[in-house]
């Protein structure tokens, strides 16, 4: 069998070629899954990178990204298959004045021709090789997650007009889960487990110096300290990874050199999205000012 990946380092280095910052845990668990041909099951709170590592993997590998967007109401018909029932009531009455048999009509309508494949589907019959996202899977009720089981565990649907289709090839599979609810142990089960939390405040910094190239060394430690801060306040939603990247780049956009306590105010309505978080923020960084180096939040 082909491996994609000769050694966790080459996960590491490979991902860091598209700009994907792995660590050892994140590198291990997919050199893991690709030698085991499991599933990876990504948790962790939002914006911390679940989503874009399933899209960086399928990047290095060259291979064809298929995402189910999971959301609550997700059915077999959008996440699995369905027939083109259009379609096929034309061929019933195109058949009419023939003198075929029901049997024959049946077995006419119910092929591959008359077959609209979702997601799902799609990523196990592709000839190409797939990376499939299941993204923020603990969106759907735990019946809908029924619909998952087959294809993790055997690659393979069973579709009752046609029999068993099994996978051509075997995808990579991300699931993604903000946690907002328990997945149930059947589907853990099938899944490598790994989670991504924030980063640690170098790191971080190391991912604001590649996803903006232009800042300075000093501005990129200075909006690392400043999150790290601010995700130590009792907060409904701390900054995300993501929303401390569009921060350096806000600054940049206004020509900041050095964050004074009056530009992180005017400017974290780009780090926080809920008014209370904002107005919690604003007093901690107003409080003490002659204590602090300013621009930088108390953490209480």
């Amino acid at each position: 069998m082909d491996y994609r990946f000769e050694s966790p380092a080459s996960v590491t280095t490979r991902l860091r070629g598209v700009d994907y910052l792995s660590d050892e845990a994140i590198a291990g668990v997919v050199f893991l899954a690709d030698r085991l041909g499991k599933p990876i099951l990504v948790e962790g709170p939002a914006g911390t990178g679940k989503t874009q590592l399933g899209k960086s993997v399928a990047e290095i590998l060259g291979a064809r990204l298929i995402r189910l967007q999971c959301y609550e109401g997700l059915d077999e018909s959008k996440a699995l298959y369905e027939w083109n029932y259009k379609k096929q009531l034309l061929r019933i009455q195109a058949e009419r004045n023939n003198e075929s048999t029901w049997e024959d009509i049946e077995t006419d309508i119910f092929s591959d021709e008359f077959l609209l494949t979702r997601p799902l589907l799609e990523a196990i019959t592709s000839d190409e090789p797939v990376v499939l996202l299941i993204d923020e899977v603990d969106r759907v009720e735990v019946e809908t997650e029924a619909l998952l089981l087959e294809i993790l565990s055997d690659y393979q649907v069973s579709i009752p007009e046609l029999g068993t289709i099994e996978a051509k090839q075997i995808p990579m599979v991300f699931l993604t889960s903000n946690n907002t609810r328990e997945l149930s142990e059947a589907l853990k089960r099938r899944c490598l487990f790994l989670h991504i939390d924030y980063p640690d405040m170098e790191r971080e910094k190391e991912i604001v110096l590649t996803k903006v190239p232009e800042i300075t060394d000093n501005l990129a430690d200075q909006v690392t300290r400043i999150v790290r801060s601010i995700r130590q306040l009792e907060l409904k939603k701390s900054p995300s990874v993501s929303e401390t990247i569009d921060w350096a780049r806000t600054l940049l956009l206004l020509g900041v050199d050095t964050i004074t306590e009056a530009e992180a105010i005017e400017t974290l309505n780009i780090l926080l999205k809920y008014q209370s978080d904002i107005t919690r923020a604003t007093k901690e960084f107003s409080a003490d000012t002659n204590q602090r180096r300013p621009g930088v939040p108390r953490t209480s």
